[in-house]
């Protein structure tokens, strides 16, 4: 059946290694014969910076196992935007033509909704030319936003990540009998789901953050003010969290744009956090202080959630399937079944349907008063952040994959 190639893109992850793991396992026990590997995502293919997976996975017999828990990617990302189809650019042609150097019928990419994007594009050129090679997506984004799959790869363990900071914020927060407000910024521009992940820090053992903000409704800092002084005078240390996104009546951000966009021209945003730091400190004059999450979210293998990892080891394997069985323009994506117990289904939708489309948190999952979450939220989140995988440690800190 010809060879197969794989790349990743985008912001890294927990599970996005998992899912590259998931794609040498369903590959070498398929048709196909050798499994390439690109470095630095398309550009790798246009660079011709290729390597042979199936070689490296066959020279170590444990390279698998430890790819599925180790961080980040192992091939690397790249942040660059295909030029459209219509354009008749150049670059079309050369990747073509390294398909055909390395007998491609079919390439996968694991990513977000950009990476969506790139498979889409590469699937129209491909019915243009009434190429065999098939294209699939592997879905992956700690934001969850890409349409239609019921959840994706590497978001599971960023909540467990950000549910686990905001009770040992809460803890840290609490020990002070003076007045108090700390505000914990997560990733999430135009979705609000890490954010919500926040609350799965209310629990028997924890209090949970005092209010939660999404971008998905307004944001009113008079009525943010208000929220604050009123439980100032219920207790003490207060804990928010806020996504870096949220946005007032009109649309526009709470913090303030750098000016800049990035390659797919999203806006680089300054810090919701600070930006409501000063506010609360001028307004209430109690002690304040923000907390940016960051990257620490993206990444954090040593609290990961073995679900995630499991669904994401899947997905890369039902990708392969799907594309031996012929399907070509499509992700894989996940079908929930029920909550509890918790049981999913594995299938495709076509990459039209999911490419430069956001998925946001549904309104009716966000409490009237736009500062809380619904049970219907906790109730989607909980499974997702469930059991925790068995790693391997030297001199006390994780063992992972290098390339």
């Amino acid at each position: 059946m010809g060879n197969i190639i794989v790349a990743q893109s985008g912001g890294p992850t927990v599970a996005i290694n998992a899912s590259l793991a998931g794609v040498i396992e369903g590959a070498i026990s398929s048709k196909y014969d050798k499994i390439y590997g690109s470095i630095n995502g398309i550009l790798g293919i246009k660079d011709d910076n290729i390597i042979d997976l199936g070689e490296i996975a066959n020279s170590d017999p444990n390279f698998l196992k430890k790819l599925k828990i180790t961080p980040a990617m192992y091939l690397g990302s790249c942040r660059f935007k295909l030029p459209s189809v219509e354009s008749n650019d150049p670059i079309y042609n050369t990747l073509f033509n390294q398909f055909e150097k390395y007998n491609i019928d079919a390439f996968f990419y694991i990513g977000g909704n950009d990476s969506m994007d790139t498979v889409d594009k590469l699937s129209a050129y491909a019915r243009q030319k009434e190429s065999h090679i098939r294209f699939i997506g592997i879905p992956k984004t700690i934001d969850n936003d890409l349409m239609v799959t019921d959840h994706t790869p590497g978001f599971g363990s960023a909540a467990k990540y950000i549910a686990t900071t905001t009770m040992e914020v809460i803890y840290d927060a609490k020990i002070y009998n003076s007045p108090s407000v700390t505000i914990i910024e997560v990733m999430g521009r135009d979705a609000g789901w890490l954010t919500a992940a926040t609350a799965l820090a209310r629990n028997e053992n924890c209090v949970g953050p005092d209010l939660i903000y999404l971008p998905e409704v307004p944001f009113n800092t008079e009525i943010f003010v208000n929220d604050l002084s009123r439980l100032l005078k219920e207790k003490t240390n207060i804990v928010v969290a806020v996504s870096e996104g949220i946005r007032d009546a009109s649309g526009e951000y709470i913090s303030a744009s750098t000016g800049t966009l990035d390659n797919f021209g999203h806006a680089q945003l300054s810090g919701a956090g600070k930006t409501l730091e000063y506010l609360v400190k001028e307004r209430l004059g109690v002690k304040v202080r923000s907390i940016e999450v960051n990257v620490l979210q993206r990444a954090a293998a040593h609290i990961s959630s073995l679900t995630d990892i499991k669904e994401s080891v899947a997905l890369g394997k039902n990708g392969v399937k799907y594309a031996e069985a012929g399907v070509t323009g499509a992700m894989v994506i996940v079908k929930r079944v029920s909550n509890a117990p918790y049981a999913v289904e594995y299938d495709y939708a076509k990459i039209h349907d999911i490419a430069n489309e956001a998925k946001e948190v549904p309104k009716e999952w966000i409490n009237e008063s736009h500062n809380w979450v619904t049970t219907e939220m906790l109730e989607y989140l909980q499974p997702l952040v469930l059991g925790e995988p068995k790693l391997e440690y030297n001199a006390g800190l994780p063992v992972y994959v290098t390339r």
